[in-house]
């Protein structure tokens, strides 16, 4: 059977290898390391223990993952012409190793066998020195394959595999999504190698200005408190709202359920439309936590009644959008919008086949029947132009609106209060078509003639104040040329 045995070299002397590991060395035939950027490279050499690199690799390929892959392709290609061979990686073969994983992820369909031998992390030397137990909770991140959402700011947290400068400002910038530019962390240079040893205490904005950055380079985050920092974190929220709803807890919170949140849920999305069309980012940041706050309420409720937990509402957002978007995660290919659509309409249906629900009568079914007259019918309309239903030009529409203008006034010429509301009902919802046709949304554009009315409206009253006139007491004529005056206002902003 072919095999690589898989030793670690330690932090960086001779004296820290384990007498197994030194013994394999000695005996092998065919070594490959990893790399030769290893303090203890050249005292293996004196030993006389002769042995090939991968780091041609390093500059090969533009990624890390690339590299990697690379090494351990390589790898296969030797044990295959050797039948055994030795690979030697720095600090200990089984922590912060990617291509230690692959070997082993990849070796069992290849038949060859992945023996790991002993080593020693330089981990040991690093949390001892930096005064972390790692039974109070550790984070180890790879500082070339770093995410924000991996980070947990409550947790001490080692990053490693900074080999320079261009891997430490990105690792910077990950870090300041969590943490802020001044936060103190410690960067550490090859630890275990007694005339070398650095640690450097340093603000965050600073690592990647830092000297001396290379192979054996380890950033230290230590845990916080700091409710700037934790308030920053999902985790957060959802252990506020478990207080809340707890025997402990606000007695109003622990009584709702998701009937008394209804309307609370519908008032915080308006609020979230209300400031979008203000365009006012710092308010549509707040209302939007008003609603991921509707939404955890929702899900512990859940959680204490045992029918969902907020894992599971994730879960069912983060499937539902990789199902609905073969042309994105899967081998499906689109050529517009449209087809997005109309994919996502037909999966949407497969879906509901696969529940055993079954589907309504009526193909506008989906739409839901709570939603605002207005954007009901947009949606309406939206959904029977999908299989055809939809005038072929826009002149088509204009028509129609007009022939719905004059049915109204056929109507208020008859003084048929009951014709009235239905012509006026025809002529908004041709209206709405309107506003399809020319690529607008209808609710948006009235929300801002609604805003524009209501800044008119609030000059129409300042000014009126300034002159000593109550609201009621002016002339319509006096008003509607305060009201022009705005306008003219407005154009020159």
């Amino acid at each position: 059977m072919k095999i690589i045995q898989v030793v670690g070299l330690g932090p960086g002397s001779i004296d820290t290898i384990p007498v197994g590991s030194l013994e394999i060395l000695r005996q092998a035939s065919h070594i490959i390391l990893r790399t030769e950027r290893h303090p203890i490279v050249e005292q293996l050499r004196k030993q006389g223990i002769r042995f090939s690199t991968c780091d041609d690799l390093y500059d090969s390929k533009p990624t890390f993952s690339e590299v990697y892959q690379s090494i351990v392709d390589r790898l296969f290609f030797q044990v295959e012409q050797f039948h055994q061979i030795v690979y030697a990686v720095p600090g200990h073969p089984g922590i912060a190793e990617t291509t230690v994983k692959r070997l082993k992820e990849q070796a069992k369909q290849r038949n060859i066998c992945i023996e790991i031998g002993p080593g020693k992390s330089f981990l040991d030397d690093l949390l001892e020195k930096v005064g972390v137990d790692p039974a109070d909770g550790l984070l180890l991140l790879d500082g070339t394959d770093l995410q924000a959402h991996m980070l947990d700011p409550g947790i001490a947290t080692l990053i490693m595999q900074v080999y320079n400068r261009d891997v430490a400002s990105d690792v910077k910038l990950t870090l300041m999504e969590q943490y802020p530019d001044e936060y103190q962390v410690v960067m550490a240079h090859s630890v275990g190698i007694n005339d070398k040893e650095q640690f450097v205490k340093c603000p965050l904005y600073e690592i990647d200005r830092l000297a001396d950055i290379d192979h054996l380079t380890t950033l230290f985050v230590p845990a916080t408190t700091d409710a700037s920092i934790i308030n920053r974190q999902f985790s957060t929220l959802i252990d506020i709202v478990r207080q809340l709803r707890s025997p402990e807890g606000c007695p109003w919170d622990r009584k709702q359920t998701h009937q008394t949140l209804r309307k609370y849920m519908l008032e915080e999305a308006y609020e979230v439309a209300d400031a979008i069309d203000r365009d006012v980012p710092a308010d549509l940041c707040e209302e939007l936590g008003d609603v991921l706050l509707q939404v955890a309420l929702h899900s512990q409720i859940g959680t204490e009644e045992g029918t969902f937990t907020i894992h599971d509402t994730i879960a069912s957002i983060n499937e539902k959008m990789i199902r609905r978007h073969p042309h994105v995660f899967s081998d499906m290919h689109v050529q517009s919008a449209v087809q997005v659509i109309q994919n996502w309409e037909q999966i949407k249906q497969q879906e509901k086949a696969e529940k055993g629900q079954v589907a309504d009568s009526s193909f506008l079914h989906s739409i839901p029947s709570i939603l605002p007259a207005m954007q009901m019918a947009y949606q309406l309309q939206k959904k029977a132009a999908m299989v055809g239903f939809e005038w072929e030009a826009i002149e088509d529409v204009k028509k129609k609106v007009k022939e719905e203008w004059a049915e109204l006034w056929e109507a208020v010429e008859r003084n048929d209060e009951t014709s009235i509301q239905h012509e006026f009902g025809d002529l908004l919802f041709a209206a709405i078509n309107l506003a399809r046709y020319l690529k607008l949304d209808p609710e948006s554009a009235l929300a801002s003639t609604n805003q524009k009315f209501r800044n008119r409206f609030s000059y129409i009253e300042k000014q009126l104040a300034n002159a000593g006139i109550k609201l009621g007491e002016s002339s319509l004529e006096k008003m509607d040329k305060l009201w022009n005056e705005a306008k003219k206002f407005e154009q020159t902003e």
